[in-house]
């Protein structure tokens, strides 16, 4: 009688080292398909570059075109909103109206606008990805993961318009604020105060909406792919002129206030001059 010998399953030395190939091969494929986005989404954005330096820049007057009316409707805005708000009673602080100004009074304004320039900047990159990098991401990808960055390409258009919204209502509410505590603490009308911001505030407000105004030109035309250049060129010219915005704001824009005000503020008492 011949004893059976039980049988032995065997598997391949590389399956019992590697149980995960499967997943690497996908894991692999998932990096070379986002390099290829990468690489793609940086030459046209040098491409874009080389055409807007043959074309002499003509580009720079739609967004600033575009940039300018944004801010105009924003100031318009304030103007409303302050004669609805409730006005501060308690006293402010202003440098060069009520104390000295120095360098560093520009600080907290630079870095307020650095956050909304920084929101409004990460806008813009959402709307390269929305129309340009998803898109191309999902034509490599099958399955759930093209489903996925399909539906996050909408996502991300979805978020640069909450971002615009969320962006003109904020400021709006907040400027409205800040206009109607000083129109009556100075003692002067609402469209005086808005006239008497003109100066920085137009500068400002058109640096910050750059980069959507720049989006909204883009994505009215289907131009999504030069969104990531956009964003670069938008965010340099916007650093300066924010500066320039800043350095009026403290050393200029109290003057104009004593010139329309006819009282002095102080901290202490309003006393008429």
């Amino acid at each position: 009688m011949v004893a059976m010998r039980p049988k032995v399953r065997t598997r391949r030395v590389g399956a019992l080292n590697d149980p995960g190939a499967g997943a690497d091969e996908w894991g692999m494929r998932a990096r070379t398909a986002n390099s290829h986005v990468l690489s793609s989404g940086l030459d046209e954005s040098r491409e874009t570059l080389a055409g807007w330096r043959d074309d002499r820049w003509r580009v720079l007057r739609g967004w600033f075109a575009l940039s300018v009316a944004i801010a105009l409707t924003l100031l318009a805005a304030v103007w409303v909103t302050s004669g609805l708000l409730t006005p501060d009673l308690s006293p402010w602080k202003l440098p060069g109206y009520t104390e000295p100004a120095h360098f560093s009074d520009m600080l907290p304004i630079l870095y307020r606008n650095g956050l909304v320039l920084a929101l409004h900047a990460t806008a813009c990159v959402a709307g390269f990805i929305a129309g340009a990098s998803m898109p191309l991401a999902a034509e490599q990808r099958t399955g759930v993961s093209r489903w996925i960055h399909l539906k996050a390409g909408q996502l991300a258009i979805l978020f640069v318009a909450a971002v615009t919204i969320f962006s003109l209502s904020t400021q709006a509410l907040y400027l409205g604020f800040q206009g109607s505590t000083l129109a009556m603490q100075l003692h002067i009308s609402h469209l005086e105060l808005i006239l008497s911001v003109l100066p920085h505030a137009l500068i400002e407000l058109t640096a910050l909406f750059l980069p959507l105004a720049a989006w909204l030109i883009a994505s009215r035309r289907g131009e999504w792919n030069q969104l990531l250049a956009a964003t670069a060129v938008t965010v340099v010219i916007a650093i300066p002129m924010l500066l320039v915005a800043a350095t009026i704001e403290v050393f200029v824009w109290p003057h104009i206030l004593h010139s329309l005000s006819g009282y002095h503020y102080s901290l202490v008492e309003w006393t008429v001059r």
